[in-house]
């Protein structure tokens, strides 16, 4: 593989904390990049995805597709002078998960309803 096909990528996790840098293959899928983050997500963490589709990549203000290479990703401008390419991983828990969370935290509510004559 030739040296310049290869791209060193650093995640840059909600928090602020960042994993990697780790150096991929300009044909790598950003899912191969998701798939990493989820196994190299940091223990302890408040918020940790499940699975891939819960994991968003932005590269310079752009949401990356799956099966989209890193290569096709890449944005001249989106680089540091280090050669490193900064992504913003964003968790996003699936909405199967949120609706039953939401049921279970749901207490009743009282209809209010005020108006106001000026």
């Amino acid at each position: 593989m030739p040296e310049e096909d290869l791209v060193d990528i650093k995640f840059r996790l909600y928090d602020g904390s960042d994993i990697g840098p780790f150096r991929y293959s300009s044909a790598s899928t950003v899912d191969m990049l998701k798939q990493r983050i989820i196994s190299d997500w940091p223990k302890g963490k408040t918020v940790t995805p499940k699975a891939v589709n819960e994991v968003k990549l932005i590269s310079s203000g752009k949401i990356l597709d799956n099966n989209k290479t890193v290569g096709q990703s890449r944005t001249p401008f989106g680089e540091v002078a280090a050669g490193i390419i900064i992504m913003h991983v964003v968790v996003q828990p699936s909405l199967v998960k949120m609706k039953t969370e939401k049921k279970i935290n749901d207490s009743p509510r009282k209809l209010v309803c005020s108006c106001s004559i000026l």
